[in-house]
């Protein structure tokens, strides 16, 4: 089995993460505006480069541009961004407020992040059958050769059901009113 496999799969789960934390459950988080690219000055930089974000309250976010003259671009491209959330500007920063999940909002929701868990589980099949033909291509005796593809089945179960944990931890988040 490769020392690598492990690390491929801890590096599934840490997408996998980075993506649900993205999905909003009705609650101000920063992370809903990672992507989100500022026209600043001629080039595309991360939101997050050119302006300070805060959550002051449990549905609100401001984003606080270090340069004023920022501000329209910021506001543009959260619009174009289509997070679903209004921005309102003050003219010294942008106030974002999440609003109240509907039901039918909060079940998209939730599909989205069974997709997501979905797409993870894809990558770690992807992982598994590229070690077992490596496992196979190797001139190891039978015996030896069925350790490794049952160790690396052990493994694939285990990331499996971690995959399903964070998904549903994520449906009762999302589902919790």
């Amino acid at each position: 089995m490769d020392l690598n496999t492990e690390v491929k799969m801890q590096k599934v789960l840490e997408t996998l993460d980075s993506k649900l934390v993205a999905i909003r459950a009705g609650r101000a988080n920063p992370a809903i505006l990672n992507g989100i690219m500022v026209d600043y000055y001629g080039s595309m930089t991360p939101l997050n480069s050119v302006a300070n974000i805060t959550v002051p309250e449990a549905r609100q976010l401001f984003i606080k541009p270090f340069d004023r003259s920022a501000l329209k671009n910021i506001e543009k491209a959260i619009n174009e961004s289509n997070i679903g959330i209004a921005p309102s500007n003050n003219g010294e920063m942008i106030i974002l407020t999440v609003p109240e999940l509907t039901e039918d909002r909060r079940r998209e929701y939730v599909k989205m992040a069974k997709a997501t868990g979905e797409e993870a589980k894809i990558a770690l099949r992807n992982i598994r059958q590229e070690d077992n033909d490596k496992i196979k291509k190797s001139e190891l005796p039978e015996d030896e050769e069925k350790l490794y593809l049952d160790d690396v089945q052990e493994l694939i179960n285990k990331y499996n059901k971690l995959v399903d944990d964070k998904i549903k931890e994520k449906e009762e988040e999302l589902m919790r009113v």
